[in-house]
């Protein structure tokens, strides 16, 4: 069965805690090269649109404003971001992937479309292994687990027994089925021993408006989207889902000081159609190396709690693809 986006239901079977760890580890294919027109040694020489594959007002969505702010500073030509959002950031990847490879259409690649979404849906319009060409790495970071203020838990463990004491009676919000904040909410179910309610949204935004206003109470989304609000006391931070605590808020702990082996962590790149090979790239690799060198940047990627690179893209261990495989047994 698929959704409105052509993009099939998952199975209703339940994800084991294997399952969820390897795809949360899974890190992008690399792709094959074809011989389609490549852009010109010139670009950019007119405007970039910049997919972002999840809607306004999350994380995703500042973390790739900085992103293009910086790369049209360095570069003198625009980076104008559009958001195209639905399915988990399915919808917005297979626009990037069905564009017009000329590099004038890049966007944003994630965890969830390109190592969660494969091992979790029947189908895809897509093919993450083949359709995309990986410019950079751009972020990687936890997830904040977070609560109304109105629950009564001030910590980890007063949450952990108010959710086994009533099974079913509270729910967690998500930015979407497939999503790291869908498998950090399934992992804590799993790993406490009880149910929880999954309410999945198009984003992280709606998700954190639906949890102020108490019609869910908890989250567990990435760091930069829920950390200003929580400093500013209108939601409790409880802890990160990081293998360590997270710099930007060292006093909170690691969901794993609690639960061991819960470690959850996202991450982004920047991707284009496969048709832009990844030796055109090399062209532009100053400018996404340059950025990490900036004050600017690197006082944004602090404030945004994530660990920033301008890596090359490069093929993923043979690991990652016997992951997928695996999940998908």
């Amino acid at each position: 069965m698929t959704d409105p986006s052509g993009v099939a239901r998952p199975a209703s079977a339940p994800l084991s805690r294997r399952r969820l760890l390897a795809a949360a580890a899974a890190a992008p294919s690399g792709l094959a090269a074809t011989s389609r027109a490549q852009p010109g040694s010139d670009w950019p020489s007119q405007t970039v649109r910049y997919i972002n594959i999840f809607p306004p007002g999350g994380a995703t969505d500042t973390l790739s404003r900085l992103y293009c702010a910086k790369m049209t500073e360095l570069t003198g030509q625009q980076f104008v971001v559009e958001n195209r959002s639905g399915s988990g950031g399915n919808v917005g990847v297979d626009a990037i992937a069905k564009s017009r490879p000329d590099g004038y259409t890049i966007g944003l690649g994630s965890i969830a479309p390109h190592a969660i979404a494969p091992t979790l849906y029947a189908s895809l319009p897509f093919d993450a292994a083949k359709d995309f060409t990986f410019v950079s790495g751009l972020w990687q970071l936890p997830n904040l687990l977070v609560v109304n203020n109105d629950l009564p838990a001030r910590s980890v463990p007063e949450l952990i027994a108010l959710l086994k004491a009533n099974p079913g009676k509270y729910a967690y919000g998500t930015s979407g089925i497939g999503t790291t904040p869908h498998l950090s909410g399934e992992l804590l179910k799993q790993m406490v021993g009880t149910e929880i309610l999954h309410v999945p949204y198009r984003g992280g935004a709606p998700a954190l408006l639906d949890l102020l206003g108490g019609r869910v109470h908890l989250i567990m989304d990435n760091i930069p989207g829920l950390l200003p609000t929580a400093r500013e006391g209108r939601i409790r931070a409880l802890a990160v889902t990081g293998p360590q605590r997270s710099p930007a808020a060292p006093e909170l702990p690691t969901m794993a000081e609690f639960l061991p082996g819960f470690e959850i962590t996202s991450w982004g790149p920047s991707a284009a159609p496969p048709a832009c090979r990844r030796r055109w790239w090399h062209g532009t690799r100053p400018s996404p190396g340059r950025r990490c060198s900036t004050p600017t940047w690197c006082a944004a990627s602090r404030s945004s709690a994530r660990r920033h690179g301008g890596r090359r893209p490069r093929r993923s261990p043979p690991t990652g693809r016997a992951r997928r495989r695996g999940w998908r047994r």
